[in-house]
């Protein structure tokens, strides 16, 4: 008798972790804890266009990585992203073990940019995270 084992390939999340991810500044986005601006916050998007459904947001020193499409917020250390320049580089923070509590997520368009809105559960508090619409160059081709 033979026995045949199949091959397993790595799971995802195996994946997910081992994937290095480099995150661009995004000009002109807006944040909003609870209808105020934070003294110190930055907004990131991927620079891959796979990737482009997550959003790390840095709120004074606090890291928070956004997954728009599950509607998931993962906590990540400073320790954890590397600066480089004005970039940052990191490894892809969506595991299990890492989700914060959120609730209430709604993601619109509010015209010419992307709001983003969550309730926080360890703060309790409402993050609004405001992404420009990268600008339309069609016109000029």
């Amino acid at each position: 008798m033979i026995l045949i084992i199949p091959q397993i390939s790595a799971t995802s999340s195996a994946y997910a972790q081992s994937e290095r991810i480099h995150w661009k500044p995004v000009n002109l986005a807006q944040v909003k804890l609870d209808e105020k601006t934070p003294l110190a916050f930055n907004v990131y998007r991927p620079d891959k266009k796979k990737d482009s459904h997550f959003v790390l947001v840095l709120l004074g020193r606090r890291y928070i990585e956004l997954d728009i499409k599950a509607k998931l917020a993962y906590s990540v250390l400073l320790t954890d992203v590397h600066k480089t320049g004005s970039d940052l580089e990191s490894h892809n923070f969506a595991v299990p073990n890492r989700v914060l509590a959120t609730s209430d997520w709604s993601v619109r368009d509010v015209g010419p940019a992307e709001l983003i809105k969550l309730t926080l559960g360890d703060y309790g508090r409402i993050l609004a995270v405001e992404l420009p619409h990268p600008p339309d160059m069609r016109a000029f081709y």
